[in-house]
């Protein structure tokens, strides 16, 4: 039996709601179309790229405290992730799936970033969630051209 492919999809396709690009991975919809035709190497790098978007986008607005209470809530929620996922890609996971009962965010190792200091937890995922989507949606622009189609047999 053969390996199972590795994806960034976290259950929630909002493509499958006419978003073009998901809330929940950040993938535009031909990179989900097109994931299983892609090898092993370039589904990592694309993986990498999403992980380095999140952690990039996050990192505007929290800051990592203590990675191992992070991980233990991870767990503790069973909020799914992946292996060598960085831990502020993690992050957004959590404030996805927790950002109506999280209430103070230093119990989860995390703190928010000076400017976003009075945000409760979900008006910090929805600014965060806005900025992945526009940050994603320039990934995706920029991506048009050089993403790979897959071929389908028949």
């Amino acid at each position: 039996m053969g390996a199972g492919i590795s994806s960034p999809c976290v259950g929630l396709c909002s493509t499958t709601l006419g978003d073009r690009v998901c809330r929940g991975c950040q993938r535009g919809d031909d990179e989900i179309r097109d994931w299983f035709g892609l090898s092993a190497d370039q589904r990592a790098r694309r993986m990498d790229e999403l992980d380095a978007l999140r952690e990039t986008i996050a990192g505007r607005y929290l800051r990592l405290v203590d990675a191992e209470r992070l991980e233990a809530q991870l767990e503790r929620h069973r909020i799914r992730v992946r292996p060598g996922q960085p831990p502020l890609s993690r992050a957004v996971e959590l404030l996805r799936v927790g950002r109506d009962r999280i209430r103070d965010l230093s119990s989860y190792g995390l703190a928010p970033r000076a400017p976003f200091a009075d945000l409760d937890a979900g008006a910090l995922h929805a600014r965060l969630s806005k900025a992945l989507m526009e940050a994603a949606e320039w990934r995706r622009a920029d991506d048009a051209t050089s993403l790979p189609t897959a071929t389908a047999s028949r």
